[in-house]
C-alpha cells in the first residue's frame, strides 16, 4: 500500500499565508489635505466665496490671505464654508488665498491631523482673482407721458421686455368718437420703441361665466415677448402669447403681483396673506401664516420667494421667506418696532438676485435682509425723502425705488441718490421694472378732486 504525500498542499497553504499577510502590511497611500477657493458672489465692496477642503480633520485653523496679508484667521468646523470679505474697494482686483499650517507631533502623540495624512506642512489653496463690480452712473435722462380724459386713471404695474417692447397695466378711461366719456376703460398701455398704443385685455365678469369686459388689470410679469401673464385687479389671468390673449384662468387668490421663473411657476400675492403658484396647469393655494395683505413678491436664486406687504391701517407689516414647501415669517409686528437698531417701517417691496439676501424697500429706507433672521437686517441706503413703494434692480450696483410724490432713487452699489429733478407733489409711481440700462415708472397724477391722471416714464441711465 502506497502512502499519501501532503506535501504540495502543505506548500500551497504557505504561500497563501504569506500572500495574505504581506497585503495586510502594504502601507496605504498618504492623503493629502485639500483647499479650494471659488468666488461665489461679489459686489462692490463685498465677496462671498467659498472654501471647500478635502482630507482635513476638523476643527482646524485657517488664515486668509488677501494680496499675500493676512485678512483674517477663522476656525473651520466644516467641510464647506462661506467666506465673508467687506471693505473692498469698487472696480478693483483681489487676490485671495486660504492656507493651513500642519504640524509634526512629538513622539507617542497622535498628530492633529488624521492618521495617514501629511503630518507637516504648510497647505495653500489655490489663488483666486476677485475684482469688485463698478458703482453705476447717478446720471439719467428722461421722457414722460400722461393717459386719460375722465375719471381716474392709474398704471399699477409695468413690464419690460426691451427697449421697444414695454407694457403697462391698469385702468385708462378716454373720450369715445363722439368726444363723450368711455366708460370702458382700456387697462395695458404698450410701447413699441416709437408710440405708445392703447388696449384692452378682456377678463370675465364673474369668473368662469361667459360675460367679459376689459377690467381694471393690477399686475403683469414677462418672460418673453411671447409669454406675458397679465392678473386683473381681481382673481383671473390671461396670457399674451405676442398677438393674442388666453382665456381668462380663475385663480384662488386676488391678484397684487405676479412674479414666476418661468410659464410652469408662477406665483401671485393679494390681500389677507393670499399666495398662489401655478404649475403650468393649474393654481395651488399656498398658506402664508399671515392675513397681513401681500403687496410685493420675488423670487430669488435658489428657489427662495420672498414677499411682503402691510395692511391698509399700517398697524402691520410683514415679511415672508418661503423655500420649498416651507414657509419662514421672517417679520410680522408694529412699522414702528425697531430691529438691529433700525426702524422697519411698512415694507413695501422686495427684489433679488443673489442667494444670500435680498434688498427689503420699506417706506424709508433700502435694508439688505440675508435669511429668515430679521436681527440680520442691515440698513444699505440713507433715508428716503418720500414714502417708496416699490424697489427693483438689475445687480447688487444697479438698484431703483419708486414712490411718492414722483420719487425715483438709485442705489449704485456705495451712494445713494435721488433724481430731484423729477420730483412732483401730486404724482405717485406705484410700480417700476428694470432692465440693464432703462428704467420704467408707472403710476398717475392728480388733476382735480375726484381725478387723476395715468402716468409713465422711461429713464435711460447714461
Amino acid at each position: 500500500m502506497k502512502s499519501k504525500t501532503y506535501m504540495p498542499l502543505l506548500t500551497l497553504i504557505i504561500q497563501l499565508l504569506l500572500f495574505a499577510t504581506s497585503c495586510k502590511q502594504t502601507t496605504e497611500p498618504k492623503l493629502e489635505a485639500e483647499l479650494k477657493l471659488e468666488l461665489e458672489d461679489v459686489s462692490c465692496t463685498e465677496a462671498w466665496i467659498k472654501l471647500t477642503t478635502t482630507n482635513l480633520q476638523l476643527p482646524a485653523t485657517m488664515n486668509l490671505l488677501q494680496d499675500g496679508n493676512l485678512s483674517e484667521t477663522i476656525s473651520l468646523l466644516s467641510a464647506d464654508t462661506l467666506l465673508y470679505v467687506d471693505s473692498l474697494l469698487p472696480n478693483k482686483t483681489y487676490k485671495f488665498q486660504a492656507t493651513i499650517q500642519l504640524y509634526l507631533p512629538k513622539a507617542g502623540i497622535q498628530p492633529f491631523n488624521h492618521s495617514g495624512f501629511p503630518a507637516e506642512g504648510r497647505h495653500s489653496s489655490n489663488e483666486l482673482t476677485v475684482t469688485t463690480m463698478d458703482t453705476t452712473s447717478h446720471d439719467f435722462t428722461w421722457q414722460s407721458w400722461e393717459f386719460g380724459q375722465h375719471s381716474s386713471s392709474t398704471l399699477y404695474d409695468v413690464a419690460i421686455i426691451d427697449e421697444n417692447n414695454i407694457w403697462a397695466v391698469g385702468e385708462i378711461y378716454m373720450l369715445d368718437s363722439l368726444g363723450n366719456p368711455d366708460p370702458n376703460a382700456y387697462n395695458a398701455v404698450h410701447w413699441d420703441g416709437t408710440k405708445w398704443e392703447l388696449k384692452r385685455i378682456y377678463f370675465y365678469t364673474f369668473c368662469g361665466q361667459q360675460s367679459m369686459g376689459s377690467y381694471p388689470a393690477k399686475s403683469i410679469f414677462a418672460f418673453g415677448p411671447n409669454d406675458i401673464w397679465i392678473g386683473m385687479d381681481g382673481s383671473q389671468v390671461v396670457r399674451w402669447n405676442g398677438q393674442s390673449q388666453s382665456e381668462p384662468i380663475c385663480t384662488p387668490v386676488s391678484i397684487n403681483k405676479l412674479w414666476g421663473s418661468s410659464s410652469e411657476d408662477l406665483y401671485a400675492v393679494g390681500n389677507n396673506g393670499n399666495i398662489a403658484h401655478w404649475d403650468g396647469v393649474k393654481w395651488t393655494k399656498i398658506e402664508s401664516g399671515t392675513d397681513v395683505d401681500l403687496l410685493d413678491v420675488w423670487g430669488s436664486v435658489g428657489e427662495t420667494i420672498w414677499a411682503c406687504g402691510y395692511n391698509s391701517s399700517y398697524a402691520l407689516t410683514v415679511l415672508l421667506r418661503y423655500v420649498g414647501k416651507n414657509s419662514n415669517k421672517v417679520y410680522e409686528g408694529s412699522p414702528n418696532n425697531q430691529n438691529n437698531n433700525e426702524y422697519i417701517g411698512p415694507i413695501s417691496g422686495v427684489w433679488s438676485n443673489s442667494k444670500f439676501f435680498t434688498y427689503v424697500a420699506s417706506w424709508g429706507k433700502i435694508y439688505r435682509q440675508p435669511d429668515s433672521n430679521i436681527l440680520n437686517i442691515k440698513r444699505v441706503t440713507p433715508n428716503f425723502s418720500d414714502v417708496a413703494f416699490t424697489i427693483r434692480g438689475t445687480a447688487h450696483n444697479n438698484i431703483f425705488i419708486s414712490g411718492q410724490h414722483s420719487l425715483i432713487g438709485h442705489f449704485n452699489g456705495v451712494t445713494y441718490k435721488e433724481i430731484t429733478e423729477l420730483k412732483n407733489q401730486d404724482r405717485y409711481l406705484l410700480k417700476i421694472d428694470t432692465k440693464n440700462k432703462l428704467l420704467v415708472a408707472v403710476g398717475y397724477s392728480y388733476y382735480g378732486i375726484v381725478g387723476s391722471t395715468a402716468v409713465i416714464y422711461i429713464i435711460n441711465i447714461i
